[in-house]
């Protein structure tokens, strides 16, 4: 069972906080309260927030302050601002500088409730794409093979397919020009979304990212223009939309096979000639915006199904940028796993030295079907695992160490070396017996490495005292603890 997400919510109002803070737990989410920004930053030290919702105006440090520094620390974290009627400017601003979304007071709880799920959602997502941001991207000088990339960044990987690729963020950074980025899920594509602003005229200003997966079909207009006030139930206020928010700087849209066919006509028109209109407004709004759309889905055949428009799609796919799954970039595999050791010794407070030569041959021999996020989630468990300092066979999981080696391009497919018998092909329970073999694992080390501290251990695990209490119930590691075994 997944845990329930944690909300950290931030309010020097005690009345606020207990009210937002009620009305999420009905929700069923684990919410933490604090009623200042230092208390807020020293809660997420020791608990793995999944949101930050904070008050924009406190004593000593503000909204803003404490989403720069949470930021600082979890780039990827999302948050909500709380705001009065009369500072939506700065709300509005908070938002170019890394802000999900913003709520006014006094907020309308159904509208809160739906940008509450709308972070979580694009969080997750964002997280089955990329993994951590620095899954395709690090830190200029961070391990592996260089290639293009933004001015501080480096695109890891030095095959002839990245090569091209540098090459054409590269020639498209410099124009305004619409870009189409493809590829499968776990590829980076958003990660080339922010090299090509990074590099582009439009750097200086916003990188506004919606991902259109995450956004109810009929909330989406509103999300993306905007609208007055008074042009629904609770719209207690008028809030600009997002491509308002990315004026003068990049638009990315991901997901973009997920639009709804009734939306593509008015996106049409705000792709075309940058003019829209916001929800109950007459005005026309004219914006300067570069625009990036990705998917992971083959746009062409939503075209000739009928639920794409294809004069969207030829606006869409001025420049299109296809990023090649892993298995076709072999020669990048050995430069992420050095990255991703180095990264997870790091954050596990580890330090394995190295690859075994069968390792590394079983690494670059493996199809990837979950491309790099699958090697990061690989190599997390092999460095977690470790006991010896470097990464040998037993250390790698029994899916790599069983499949055999594919030629590059070939997909395995996912019953490869199934046995015929029909309850092999039940995928619910496979996944739910993998998972809390997993699961159980992951906890039991965490466990022995904390030397039974269930709190240390939670830390680690990046989940709350909590869930970690309620998950070692559910797999029945706090019996077996009770009788005398030992993690």
């Amino acid at each position: 069972m997944t845990p329930a997400p944690q909300i950290m919510v931030v309010d020097d109002e005690p009345n606020m906080l207990k009210v937002l803070g009620s009305l999420l737990r009905r929700e069923g989410h684990e919410v933490l309260e604090a009623s200042d920004g230092q208390t807020a930053l020293a809660l997420m030290e020791e608990h793995h927030v999944d949101l930050l919702l904070a008050d924009l105006r406190m004593p000593g440090i503000d909204g803003m302050e404490l989403m720069s520094r949470a930021q600082g620390v979890r780039p990827e974290l999302p948050v909500i601002i709380i705001t009065a009627h009369g500072t939506i400017d700065i709300a509005v601003d908070a938002m170019k500088k890394g802000a999900f979304n913003f709520v006014t007071k006094p907020f309308d709880w159904n509208e809160l409730r739906q940008v509450v799920r709308s972070a979580l959602e694009t969080a997750r997502l964002s997280r089955r794409e990329l993994g951590p941001e620095a899954a395709v991207i690090a830190e200029r000088g961070g391990g592996g093979g260089g290639g293009g990339g933004a001015e501080g960044l480096q695109i890891i990987g030095s095959s002839p397919a990245m090569q091209a690729i540098y090459e054409v963020i590269d020639r498209v950074a410099v124009t305004g020009s619409t870009v189409l980025v493809t590829g499968e899920s776990g590829t980076g594509k958003e990660l080339v979304a922010r090299a090509i602003h990074q590099k582009s005229r439009f750097a200086s200003k916003a990188f506004i990212k919606v991902n259109c997966a995450a956004i109810p079909k009929e909330l989406i207009e509103s999300e993306l223009f905007g609208y007055e006030k008074g042009a629904f139930t609770g719209a207690v206020t008028s809030k600009p939309g997002r491509f308002e928010l990315a004026d003068g700087g990049t638009l990315f849209l991901d997901e973009i096979a997920e639009i709804p066919l009734e939306m593509q006509v008015k996106l049409l028109r705000a792709v075309q000639d940058r003019e829209f209109e916001r929800v109950g407004g007459v005005k026309t709004l004219k914006v300067d915006l570069r625009l990036v759309t990705a998917t992971n889905v083959d746009i062409r055949k939503a075209v000739e199904k009928g639920a794409f428009r294809d004069d969207l799609y030829y606006r869409l796919n001025v420049v299109n940028v296809h990023l090649p799954p892993f298995r076709e970039r072999r020669e990048d595999i050995a430069p992420l796993a050095d990255y991703f050791l180095a990264r997870f010794n790091e954050k596990l407070e580890k330090r394995v030295g190295g690859f075994s030569a069968e390792a590394r041959e079983l690494l670059h021999g493996y199809h990837w079907p979950g491309n790099i996020r699958e090697l990061e989630n690989f190599m997390e468990r092999a460095v977690l695992f470790d006991r010896d300092g470097e990464i040998g066979v037993d250390d790698l999981p029994d899916e790599l160490k069983g499949a055999p080696a594919q030629e590059a391009g070939a997909a395995a497919s996912p019953w490869a070396g199934a046995p015929r018998d029909s309850k092999a092909f039940s995928l619910k329970e496979a996944v739910k017996a993998e998972t809390s073999k997993v699961e159980r694992e992951l906890i039991m080390s965490a466990l022995d490495q904390t030397g039974g501290n269930v709190t240390r251990a939670a830390r680690l695990l990046q989940i709350s005292r909590k869930s970690l209490q309620l998950k070692m119930k559910e797999l029945g590691i706090r019996e077996e603890l009770a009788k005398g075994g030992t993690p």
